[in-house]
């Protein structure tokens, strides 16, 4: 009896242990690489939600104010127009005129000071996604910014939980992108388009091994037998000689499948990679927002090296069409843009901290960085296996 409730006891544990292994499971499951990217969405859609519950009624007041100025405006134009009786002195009417029209710009600078002059409310869903991405990313453009205390007290927080979490998408995101290149870079590449790279690598740790095997045949001959050191000296270099490049070719694959943590990238390819990025995005936005290659350029630059100055921000363009699911649809692929932009170039930075790691290690040794030089001709490889020959 006692054996049977023991038994039941194991198979079923208490509801506090299965709560907290189902929480540490959960946790383990947002600190991956796929749990990190879903915290991320979340979290900035969260926060679009939430800025727009703060900020969004004040707008929308905002912006029925400027409506109601620009029809009041007019209404007092409509006035001097047919109801002044002196309305065909020319000079007396300019003078009303400018008058109501420098008392509405007035107004106008006034609300423009305080970043509310466009009359358009600026936190619908995709501008509120494209703000908290922005917080999160240290970007910050500045064309739209909290107006109430509390959206400034909420955006600090919001930064201060954000930065850290988004910094942990970079880390984690951008070393799996860096392995998943690597490899896509030895299969492609070095197996495929520039072969001797992988070649020298494979033979240099052959010759490695053989110097140590060629070691032992002299001891265990020098030992056993009566031949002179030379002839076994001479015997076994004919043997690794035979054996130096036997199966090159075939083994240049199965080294890197197995080894792909020893491939170098180049710093041309890297850049390379951050330049081809850099002009998709400003291809896609001249078509977006109507801007130049040259624009659209310089903002994708600023924006995935987060330094953000604001002078060019999307919707702009977009945004006087007055095609709402045109807006949208701008915003969220530019978040989309940036999110997997700034993984990349943390992909590259890695990248080419490795480079440049194994050049200055090449350089302490006294060595040369025989890993990364590509200019290594077949002619080369043929000259070295009948100098060996020889």
């Amino acid at each position: 009896m006692t054996l049977k409730r023991s038994v039941r006891r194991r198979q079923k544990p208490p509801f506090a242990q299965r709560a907290k292994d189902q929480c540490r499971k959960f946790t383990a499951f947002m600190f991956s690489n796929v749990g990190i990217i879903m915290l991320v969405v979340i979290y900035t859609i969260a926060g679009s939600f939430m800025f727009i519950a703060i900020e969004g009624k004040e707008a929308m007041v905002r912006t029925e104010k400027s409506n109601k100025e620009k029809n009041l405006l007019a209404l007092k134009l409509w006035n001097i127009s047919c109801c002044v009786s002196n309305v065909f002195n020319e000079s007396s009417y300019r003078n009303l005129v400018d008058r109501e029209i420098l008392a509405f710009q007035r107004k106008i600078v006034k609300q423009a000071q305080k970043g509310s002059g466009s009359g358009e409310n600026p936190w619908s869903f995709p501008g509120a996604f494209l703000y908290s991405l922005t917080v999160i990313t240290t970007i910050g453009y500045g064309n739209i910014s909290p107006r109430t205390s509390l959206g400034k007290i909420t955006t600090i927080l919001y930064a201060i939980i954000g930065m850290p979490l988004f910094l942990l998408y970079l880390s984690n995101i951008g070393d799996v992108m860096a392995k998943s290149f690597k490899w896509i870079y030895a299969k492609v590449c070095l197996c495929r388009i520039c072969p001797g790279v992988a070649k020298r690598r494979l033979l240099r740790e052959r010759r490695k091994t053989l110097e140590m095997i060629r070691r032992q045949e002299l001891e265990d001959l020098s030992s056993s037998s009566g031949i002179s050191r030379s002839s076994s000296t001479k015997i076994s270099g004919e043997s690794t000689t035979g054996t130096n490049f036997t199966d090159v070719d075939i083994d240049v694959e199965a080294v890197i499948q197995a080894e792909p943590h020893t491939v170098i990238v180049p710093l041309t390819t890297c850049v390379m990679i951050m330049i081809g990025y850099i002009l998709c995005g400003a291809t896609l936005f001249s078509r977006w927002e109507a801007w130049g290659v040259l624009d659209g350029s310089y903002f994708c630059f600023i924006s995935l090296t987060s330094i953000g100055f604001g002078d060019i921000v999307p919707g702009t363009q977009v945004l006087r069409n007055s095609k709402e699911s045109i807006v949208e649809v701008s915003f969220i692929l530019c978040a989309v843009y940036l999110l997997l932009g700034m993984a990349l170039i943390a992909m590259c930075f890695n990248l080419m901290q490795e480079q440049v790691i194994h050049k200055l290690r090449s350089i302490k040794q006294g060595g040369t960085d025989e890993d990364v030089d590509i200019s290594v001709s077949p002619g080369r490889n043929r000259e070295d296996r009948d100098r060996n020959a020889v």
